[in-house]
């Protein structure tokens, strides 16, 4: 999986976990996508969560832009209040702090508000595709510094795990001149209120796989992944993650200096961010990797980074589940659920 369940914290309540984000150039300006509630789409959104887009615009990996979005609880037809904030500057760090409102409206219809932003949130078919055998080899070798393997797979018969399942969207999209910057980081984020009145971040995503690759899914490390945030990566899970490639490569002998490689994953990897430049085709390639569209194999791209070796799915993104829309809000209408493949 991309970031789907990937930690007990993200589990105990999947409506504020993010599966994966997206940037990209949309067709009125800059969109950003960030998916819950994964496998089903059911549930809507928290209705005292918070969901945050996280916009770095000089390339500190610290925010200098929130734009956040808040729900009100589900009315009789399943739909519910939200508000966008904008926040500039301290306040966009500080969660106690207002910001300007920039709209407003209900979930399941597209809402426009000054200046040219607009949003849209509801269920949606999950646009993430990935082949559960091979996620599974290359997680063992990496967890335990051995070879990939496959057993007796057949990538003829390779399959979307998450075929047939939606997930709850809010796709967002401002102007181009909205950011004072050429480039920007993105990375998506939820939060919830605590009981002693202040808050606490469940989940937080930007490139697909790092916590699934790196962190087994039931530690404690996974969770505190979570609740950290990209400026403190290196410094926290820089040495894990250097040692792992490292043992790793060594064993697949696809780097002639182990650790030297593996410090540049770990240089290419963190801060954990979406980078991208304004108004240019988003690519997340093994060449380059500028945002990240709704079609691109994120997986074997990690795969690559992480390997420094093609690891192919067997898939493409006429796996995906349902059919990507040309216009805003851009994701598919959601698809009948079926039990993952």
């Amino acid at each position: 999986m991309s970031h789907h369940l990937d930690s007990p914290l993200a589990r105990q309540d999947p409506r504020l976990d993010i599966s994966d984000v997206y940037l990209f150039r949309g067709t009125g300006g800059t969109a950003f996508v960030i998916n819950v509630n994964p496998l089903s789409g059911a549930g809507a959104f928290h209705p005292e969560g918070v969901y945050e887009f996280k916009v770095d615009t000089d390339d500190d990996a610290i925010e200098d832009i929130t734009f956040r979005v808040t729900f009100g609880e589900q009315d009789a037809d399943g739909r519910q209040p939200l508000e966008l904030r904008r926040l500039d500057g301290a306040d966009a760090r500080d969660r106690d702090a207002a910001g300007v409102l920039v709209l407003s409206g209900t979930t399941g219809a597209e809402i426009s508000g000054t200046g040219g932003t607009r949003i849209w949130a509801g269920p949606a078919a999950d646009p993430f595709y990935i082949e559960p055998t091979v996620i599974t080899a290359v997680k063992n070798a990496v967890a335990g510094g051995g070879t990939i393997d496959l057993g007796d797979w057949d990538s003829s018969e390779a399959a979307n795990l998450f075929a047939g399942t939606n997930v709850s969207a809010i796709v967002l999209e401002v102007p181009n001149d909205a950011f004072g910057a050429d480039t920007i980081g993105f990375w998506g984020v939820t939060v919830l209120p605590t009981d002693a009145g202040g808050w606490r971040q469940i989940n937080r995503c930007a490139q697909p796989l790092i916590n699934t690759i790196f962190h087994p899914d039931d530690s404690d490390r996974a969770s505190q992944y979570n609740t950290t945030q990209p400026s403190q990566d290196q410094e926290i899970y820089g040495p894990a993650v250097r040692e792992l490639v490292a043992r790793v490569v060594a064993e697949l002998r696809t780097a002639a200096d182990p650790a030297d490689y593996a410090r540049q994953v770990s240089e290419t990897i963190f801060p954990d961010l979406l980078r991208y430049e304004i108004g240019t085709p988003a690519n997340f390639g093994f060449a380059k990797r500028n945002g990240r569209g709704l079609t691109e194999c994120g997986p074997e791209v990690m795969f690559g980074v992480v390997l420094n070796k093609a690891v192919p799915l067997g898939l493409d993104s006429r796996a995906a589940s349902g059919r990507l829309r040309d216009e805003f809000p851009y994701l598919s209408l959601p698809v009948q659920a079926t039990e993952p493949a």
